[in-house]
């Protein structure tokens, strides 16, 4: 299972990586494995404040439907349109071409509150 060491991960299986001052946000494979075949996305628009450990969007698979909890507070600058029409990319390429927001974080010191990669792989193996 694929545990990107460069990322940050949230209890919630949300990862995080730091671009520019800026943060983009998605789930982990362990999450979109556990969900099985994901069938839709619902995302926030740009310019929607989210706030840290608060839903901002869904995603949907032939399972269940599940929330996406915020791991930082922040405005949304960015959303990725092409998971709109290709919500399998999300089990396909969790890391990197199924990112679901890019954020401008309003306070970055709660990066802290989240885990390194070997961290998080030590809650998923215990999982």
């Amino acid at each position: 299972m694929s545990v990107p060491k460069e990322f940050k991960y949230s209890e919630e299986h949300e990862w995080v990586k730091e671009e520019n001052g800026n943060v983009r946000i998605g789930i982990t494979h362990f999450a979109q494995a556990e969900l099985g075949d994901i069938v839709f996305v619902e995302l926030p628009e740009v310019g929607d404040e989210i706030q840290a450990e608060d839903p901002f969007g869904s995603v949907e698979s032939v399972k269940t439907v599940s929330e996406l909890y915020a791991p930082l507070s922040g405005k949304v600058v960015e959303i990725n349109e092409e998971l709109e029409d290709s919500p399998e990319l999300v089990n396909e390429s969790p890391h990197e071409k199924a990112w679901m927001i890019v954020i401008e974080p309003s306070d970055k010191s709660q990066m802290d509150n989240l885990m390194d990669a070997d961290a998080y792989k030590k809650m998923i193996d215990e999982e």
